[in-house]
């Protein structure tokens, strides 16, 4: 069954990279750039699954991940960190999050 997964990436390539994979999966895949766009589409269609980096410009993958986890209409959708960051702190901060 396809799953609509919103991929929130402001590397160009790595989103495309990324969007190719999960299309040629059977997968439907959305793009967000930023965290106002992923919020945007988050309020018009829940995704299945999100696919978040970290490090976004103005607001932190980490900062959507929260308010995510704070909303009651998005709490149960999963959500897997893109990241560089591989400090033992950061993974704890991701996974609290």
């Amino acid at each position: 069954m396809p799953l609509n997964i919103l991929i929130v990436e402001d590397e160009a390539a790595i989103q495309e990279l990324i969007a190719v994979n999960l299309e040629s999966a059977g997968h439907h895949a959305l793009r967000a750039a930023d965290s106002e766009q992923a919020l945007a589409i988050i309020r018009q269609a829940l995704p299945d699954l999100v696919l978040l980096d970290w490090m976004l410009p103005g607001q932190s993958g980490l900062a959507i991940a929260r308010h995510l986890r704070g909303d009651e209409r998005t709490r149960s959708i999963p959500i897997i960190m893109l990241t560089a960051k591989s400090a033992e702190q950061d993974k704890v901060i991701g996974l609290e999050a």
